[in-house]
This record gives C-alpha cells, structure tokens and sequence, in this order.
C-alpha cells in the first residue's frame, strides 16, 4: 500500500567529479574570479560538450554520463534519484538489520522492526506454509452465496489508498479505494474520498488502448494470470483466466481516465448515503459500507462518479461465479511476492520484467527493507531520524525553504498582469503555508499492531489493514493540519493542497540534491528547484483552485484566470511535442501540474539563488559561472536512463513528464539563454513571448 503524495518521480544520477570544463562556449572568463572549488556537486565529466545546450540541455548536461551508464538489472530506470535512493536504502537496511542483533524488548517497536524483517526474510518457511496463509480469505470468498454476500466481502476488502488530489495515478486492484482528509468545500469536516479501483495492471489503457505494445502486453496478462491460477490448482484456470480478464476489461472500461481524475471540480460530488442506492444501483451498498467499517457516514465524496455507477452495475451484471474467481485470483495475485518462490518469481516476471523491462529481481534483503519501510515506516523512521538528520541540517534547508518562499512572494509583489484581489490571496496562501523538514512532529502508534517472525504475509495483511483503521479513525478526529505523508527515509516531497502544506522527508536532503557545506548554486539548481516545485503546486492548476484554508475555493479574478489558462496551455502544447518513444508523445495536459510546477519552481529558486548573493556577483568555479552552475545542477538533477518498457508505463499512468522532458524547463527561463549563449535557430530556442512564464 502506498501512502505518498504529489512528487517529483521516479528519476536518478551518478557520481559527481571536479574535472574541469570547457567553457569558452558559455561567454565565461575563466580567468576571472576562477575559484578551483573542491566538490561543486556537479558532475562535470558528465557534460557533453559535443552537444550545444540549445540544442537538448538534458544530453548536454547528462550526455557523457549517458554514454557508459549502466540500468543495474534488478531496476528499471537509473540516475539521480537512485543513487540518493540507495543511500537512504542501505542506511535503512543497516538500521533495521541492526535492531535484531540489539534483542529487543518484545512489542516494542523494534522487535516488531526485526520480527517483519525476520519474517520476509525466512524463505524456508514461507515454502512450507504455501497457501496456507491465504486459507481465511479464500473461505470468505468461497461462502459467497448471494450478491449481498459478494457487497460484504467487497466492503470487507477495501483499503486505504493514496490522495486523489497529490497523487492521481491511483490503482488498487480492491474494487473500490479510501482516502480521509478534510472536504473539499469544509476545511473543518473530515471526510471520505472514494476511488474509482478493480484492475490488476497499471491503468486502463492496459486493457482498451490499440497500441501494439500495449496488446502484447495484454497477451502476456493472460499467460500470467492462467499461469498464476494453475499454479494455484485452480480447475479450468484457461477457462477462469478469460473470464476474469473480461470482467476486469469492463471495469477498465467503466472507469475514468487519468486526465478527468485529475480535475478536482469533477470529483467534488459529495453523495448521502441514500444517493449510492439511486445514483449507482446494482451494489448493495448498505452491506457495502457496513463492511467497510464506514456505515456510520451520513456523506461520501465520490471522486468519479461515472466510474462508480459503472462498478455497481457490474456488481449485478456479471455472474457470481465470475466475481469469485476474480476475487480469488486477486488475492493470488496481491500475495504473490510473499508467498511461494514460484509465485513470486510469476509475479516479477509479469509486472517486473514485462511491465517494466527489468531483467532480474532484486535480492530479498532490498524487498524486505522496502517491505518494512513500508509497513512500519514510522518506526524506522523515528530512528533514521536520530542517526543520519542532524539539527543543523534541518535548521539549514529550512532557512533555504524560507528565502525561496520570499522570493515567490517578491514574484507575486511584481507580477504585471496579477490583479490586487487576486496577489492578495496568493501572498495569503504563501504566509499560511506549513512546511515540514525532515520528519513528522508526530509518530505512528504501532502498540496493537501484531507482528510475528514467522508470519509475512499476515503481518503485511495486519499493517494494511491498521493503515486503514487510522484512516477511519480521522473521520472521528479534528482535521490535523500538520498530518504527515511521507517517511523521512522516503526520497521524495509533497505539496498537500488541502491542507496547505509542504513535506521534505530527510532522505531526499542529501548529495547532489543538497550539501549544507556545498556551492549555494548547486544547492538551489536542485534541492531549491525542487523547493520551489512543491511551493509552485499550491498555485498550479489543481493547486491554484485552494485557498490558504486548504478549502476548494475560486480566488482568481476573470481576467487572471484567464491569463493564468492562456500561459498554461502553452504549456501544454510545448510538451505535448516531445515524443517519449517513436510515435509515442508525453501528454501535456495530463503532465500540466507537474510541468507548471517544474518552470515555476525553477524560475523561483533561481530568483533566491540571486537573492541570497546579497547583491555579490558569483564567483566562477571551475570555469563556470553561477547562473551555469544553478542551471547544470538543475539539469543533472533530472539525470536518468529508462527501460522503454517501464518509460510506456510511466507515459500511460504517470502525471510526471519524463525526466529528460524536465530538464528542458530551462527554456522558459530568460537567464538560461545568456548563461549558455542560446540563440535563434537552435532547437530549444524560444521567442521571448513564448517562453511561459506563470509566477
């Protein structure tokens, strides 16, 4: 389960050098103010300077780097993102290996750490138990007599899952999904989200889409599945295997697409309880929710209600049998990485190596360290912290996160076509923003949660579901506007429109995003453009629609809103023409959040980068300039190489553009083109007037 929020994506980096450059071509003068700085956290031996910057910024930047790097087997994607990744990983694997040597009190949290870990580590048993694990819930789904008993086990399965509005590539294989936070038009009330769900593959293009790859790979959900199901014993799995596929195509075909999930006011539908009976017939949905633990809510806020109405009558068209072999195949299917090496081998070899294009699977060590991090996060966590997050780091980027939200303000005080009513709930967004560095000021409780060191799959299952129960619970609760959504050990960070809100967990804060004792300029080309980035989504275009009360508000003049959609749209149409893969574009409406993020984030923290000089030109490092150094870290921050495969996924479910369209955001920026002597003619380039500029 995965409980994390509007992010940067899955991008990654190698090894930073202080080889020297040749920068004649950028109209620096080496000679000048030339200080041969130790570590710059650039990669200089990574730049290309066979390739003109205005021509692809992310090969020049990247292109030597690109040329030897290698995709380790067992990833689908390599760079800068997971050479930080792999840090914080083996830091947490140490940690948690650590804690089993220490003989922990029994339920505290570090037995339950070294019990999880324990448990997913022991392969012997996990072979000896078989499907023995499974044994209940195949039991619930066999005693399925009546459509009412298929409402109650439908219910009964249904999980929290991430937030529609940070993080709208949403999939759960459960038929529908939960998200609690606050209302959209009530900041005060807490409420429950309900998401559109039921699938096995990564979206419904999966299953409608007439692409070749896309077909193929629904040839190969068909192995797998009757695979999975003969594996199991299951009698006619060709037969059963059909049937399920068919049942979950309507699904696919019910559901929304991703670019309609990703418009707030679309899923501002809030239903009584009276409604679902009406507005979705075919689910009955009073044993629905009564399973589901939600049959005290007077209200439901239904985010796709096309979607929903399409799922309950698919409750009563298609055959009970037809929804038992379904659910008993997802429950295979959900287990498979705990259960039996043939099953899990299965498992990899459709979603990992299919779906994504990666040869071999990681060694169990990685998978338990990812599974406890997961499951417990908040646990490790609260160590993580203590060992590897020093006070003086966090006093640092939280004086930087204070000087780029100065800077965005100064952005919106000079603004030209902002009008007063409008600047003046902007500035109210940005003086109310809450911003969390490094870690929650709260912990998860884990005291009823039992774990057991001979129990994987179980301990998962009971994670899962204490993760939904604390959903549950905040239905019940005040809304708590410093609410966490992310580990500190996670490399990522999350703006949260609804509650105003920023989190950078403490792993993301290291090398090459951020060195306290680095070049300011490198600092702020990459950890302060992504500072900015999340900043940016509280006025993008999802963002933009939420006042500084996190309430779903219009607080835009016409003539504003106008501008804001014309600048926008541009936006859209620059990277609707990057093609990802032959005849294969990036959608630039369903990538516009991120995309406005990124040129708005960026154009912010170059504006404090300049700021914090105080007024000092910068020096030049190693024969480049500042400007050049903010720029290039920019670029390499985006570093990565991609398995075709896994870039296809990420083109069907991902709200992010790829990351090599990303690093191509410097063209929108007017220094961008002094800095590296960007001209007329060269592929990047762009008029003045086209460049966008949003804040």
């Amino acid at each position: 389960m995965q409980r994390f929020r509007r992010i940067l994506t899955a991008a990654i980096f190698g090894s930073a050098t202080t080889l020297m450059a040749a920068p004649a071509a950028f109209g620096a003068d080496p000679a000048t103010h030339t200080h041969p700085g130790p570590d710059i956290g650039i990669d200089l031996s990574g730049v290309d300077h066979t390739i003109r910057p205005g021509d692809n910024f992310f090969d020049y930047a990247n292109g030597t780097w690109l040329k030897t790097a290698q995709i380790p087997a067992d990833r689908s994607s390599t760079g800068t993102f997971l050479k930080v990744y792999e840090l914080a990983e083996k830091r947490t694997a140490n940690l948690i290996q650590n804690v089993a040597k220490q003989h922990p009190a029994a339920s505290s949290n570090e037995r339950k750490i070294a019990d999880y870990y324990a448990a997913y580590m022991n392969e012997a048993a996990i072979e000896q138990h078989g499907l023995a694990p499974l044994k209940d819930r195949f039991a619930r789904i066999d005693a399925i007599k009546t459509h009412d008993d298929l409402a109650s086990v439908l219910g009964s399965e249904q999980r929290a899952d991430v937030d529609p509005i940070n993080d709208t590539n949403f999939h759960t294989e459960n038929l529908f999904g939960l998200f609690v936070t606050q209302g959209l038009e009530d900041p005060d009330r807490p409420m429950a989200y309900l998401m559109q769900g039921g699938i096995a593959m990564p979206s419904r293009d999966y299953y409608l889409s007439q692409d070749k790859e896309m077909a193929d790979a629904r040839a190969k959900y068909a192995n797998y599945v009757t695979a999975l199901l003969k594996l199991a014993g299951t009698p006619d799995a060709d037969a059963q295997a059909k049937a399920i596929i068919a049942l979950e195509t309507k699904i696919a075909q019910a559901q929304e697409s991703l670019v309609d999930s990703q418009d707030v006011h679309k899923a501002n539908n809030v239903w009584s309880m009276q409604d679902f009976a009406q507005k979705a017939p075919g689910l009955n949905w009073m044993a629905y929710f009564k399973a589901a633990g939600l049959g005290d809510q007077e209200h439901i806020d239904v985010w796709q209600p096309s979607a929903t109405t399409g799922l309950a009558a698919l409750v009563a068209s298609e055959p009970l049998d037809t929804w038992k072999q379904y659910l008993r195949f997802h429950a295979l299917d959900q287990s498979a990485p705990l259960l039996p090496k043939a099953y899990a081998d299965l498992s990899f070899d459709f979603y990992g190596t299919t779906l994504q294009g990666t040869p071999k699977q990681q060694q169990r060590w990685k998978r338990a360290v990812a599974a406890t991090n997961t499951d417990l996060g908040d646990a490790v966590g609260q160590i993580y912290v203590k060992q590897y997050f020093p006070a003086s780091s966090k006093a640092k980027m939280e004086a930087m996160v204070k000087n780029i939200i100065a800077a965005f303000a100064d952005r919106v005080d000079t603004l030209s076509w902002m009008t007063p009513a409008t600047r003046a709930k902007a500035k109210e967004k940005l003086q109310t923003l809450r911003v969390g560095v490094g870690y929650s000021e709260t912990w998860r409780s884990y005291a009823t949660l039992d774990i057991k060191a001979d129990d994987p799959l179980g301990n998962h299952e009971r994670s899962v579901a204490l993760e939904y129960q604390h959903q549950l619970a905040k239905l019940h609760q005040p809304i708590d506007r410093g609410e966490w959504w992310m580990t500190p050990q996670t490399v990522n960070a999350v703006n949260l429109p609804l509650q105003n809100a920023l989190n950078f967990p403490a792993a993301i804060l290291q090398p090459p995003f951020f060195d306290p004792s680095a070049d300011a300029a490198a600092n702020y080309g990459a950890i302060g453009a992504i500072i900015g980035h999340e900043i940016s989504h509280s006025f993008d275009n999802t963002g933009a629609d939420f006042d500084a009360q996190g309430k779903l508000e219009n607080w835009w003049t016409p003539q504003d809103a106008a501008h804001f959609q014309e600048a926008t749209q541009k936006l859209v149409k620059q990277f609707d023409q990057y093609e990802a893969l032959p005849g294969l574009h990036v959608n630039g409406q369903q990538t516009l959040g991120e995309n406005i993020a990124d040129v708005s984030g960026l154009t912010v923290a170059y504006a404090a980068y300049h700021k914090s000089l105080g007024g000092k030109p910068a020096p030049v490092i190693d024969g480049l300039t500042g400007d050049q150094r903010f720029l290039l870290a920019f670029g390499q921050a985006w570093r990565s190489k991609i398995r075709d495969a896994a870039l296809r996924q990420r083109l069907a479910t991902d709200v992010h553009a790829p990351a090599n369209f990303r690093a191509q955001t410097v063209r929108n920026i007017d220094g961008w083109y002094d800095a590296f002597n960007v001209k007329p003619g060269e592929k990047l380039y762009l008029a003045p007037d086209d460049r966008v500029k949003i804040w």
